[in-house]
């Protein structure tokens, strides 16, 4: 017999997750005051009854959601942190390769990024805390070597955060660059500016 609510045959850890895709995407699209509950169920083909079997409320699901994104943005932020021993040539590709994985998973979860980055009450907490990891990885990269020990590492932190909000909206999500080319981009812009390279 099947337990109450739960679609017959139906297998709950993929039940939970189709409920939890739905939602993100219901909630990116028109906000948390107007997104229902009878939506996220009609669209995953499952009972009311269902969802209460995962989840207590529609701000407990739109909770999750948000630690989700928190939890997996903070892990790639900690891991984009230089290894020691890189010489200069490989330097850009692998600062690139740490900011192109944030990217892509800013390009392969849109609607969890725009829940956590830009929709959520704290997603402004959330831009505080990667850029306080990004300070703190670059104030270790100082010390390895990397950058100018007189780089004010709290400016850097906030302007690529900064940078990744803007772009991610007007470039990545548009398709204008993939995640792998506004990386370098970025990349380029704060290793070498602006300024013209002068030939001797």
């Amino acid at each position: 017999m099947a337990q109450r609510g739960r679609k017959k045959g139906s297998d709950g850890e993929v039940s939970r997750a189709l409920l939890l895709r739905i939602a993100a995407d219901e909630f990116a699209e028109h906000g948390y005051h107007e997104t229902k509950i009878s939506t996220i169920v009609r669209k995953a083909n499952v009972t009311q009854p269902t969802f209460y079997l995962y989840f207590k409320s529609k701000e407990a699901i739109f909770e999750e959601l948000e630690d989700l994104f928190r939890a997996k943005l903070a892990c790639l932020t900690r891991n984009s942190l230089l290894d020691e021993g890189l010489d200069d040539k490989t330097l850009p590709n692998r600062i690139a390769e740490g900011l192109t994985a944030i990217l892509q998973f800013f390009t392969d979860h849109r609607s969890l990024v725009r829940i956590g980055f830009y929709v959520s009450p704290h997603a402004a907490d959330v831009k505080a805390q990667m850029a306080a990891q990004i300070e703190s990885n670059l104030d270790k990269e100082v010390i390895a070597g990397y950058f100018h020990s007189n780089v004010d590492t709290a400016l850097v932190a906030n302007g690529l955060v900064g940078m990744i909000e803007r772009l991610t909206t007007t470039k990545l999500w548009t398709g204008a660059k993939t995640a792998a080319e506004l990386a370098n981009d970025i990349v380029t812009l704060l290793l070498y500016g602006l300024k013209k390279e002068v030939r001797v």
